[in-house]
């Protein structure tokens, strides 16, 4: 059973994918860089009245609307790579052979976990989603007349979303981390494999 496993590893990779490096993680972080920028310039330029005089004093030509162009952009820029972001999680979840026997520091098994970080992906790309579109809303309908262009809700729950994300984010250091998933080393010493000899 071990040589048929080994074999049928090595055929999708040392990583137990079609490809050298997992996609997902690199665009996991790229989603979390855009969203967080986003949600911090909105909060930068939502507090920039008491900051003025802070970037007048180190010489720094800040306007507000610039800021909020900054997270505007960067909140575009984070829907649209989450979806490819859940995309690729989705397709190599569907390929992982975590190591069994073992739980989470959460208490959690493997399986119970890949659900809940693909279902967590995938509230969260909705949930990015619609911040975008509330957002899109903010600026070019409701407030396009004011200075503030974001609503202390809209901040609010941009908070919210990042508990989420650490959430899900210790979700997905789990699988890696405690059960191997396209983990090479720890993959091919479950299956009794000689790492020097690969």
């Amino acid at each position: 059973m071990n040589a048929d496993l080994l074999e049928q590893w090595q055929s999708l990779g040392a990583n137990g994918l079609p490809y050298i490096v997992p996609i997902h993680p690199n665009l996991v972080h790229l989603t979390l860089g855009l969203f967080i920028v986003a949600i911090a310039f909105d909060i930068v330029a939502t507090l920039f009245p008491l900051e003025k005089s802070v970037f007048k004093f180190f010489a720094l030509p800040v306007t507000r609307s610039a800021l909020f162009d900054v997270g505007w952009y960067n909140l575009v820029a984070a829907a649209i790579i989450t979806f490819f972001t859940v995309m690729a999680g989705l397709f190599e979840v569907s390929l992982a052979v975590p190591l069994t026997d073992v739980k989470s520091a959460w208490g959690l098994q493997a399986l119970e976990t890949m659900i809940l970080h693909g279902v967590g992906g995938v509230i969260i790309l909705t949930l990015i989603v619609v911040m975008t579109v509330w957002r899109g809303f903010q600026r070019y309908q409701w407030r396009k007349d004011m200075a503030q262009q974001v609503q202390w809700s809209y901040l609010a729950a941009g908070l919210i979303v990042f508990a989420l994300m650490f959430v899900q984010g210790t979700l997905g250091a789990h699988l890696g981390g405690e059960f191997g998933v396209h983990v090479t080393a720890d993959q091919l010493l479950q299956m009794g494999a000689d790492l020097n000899q690969l």
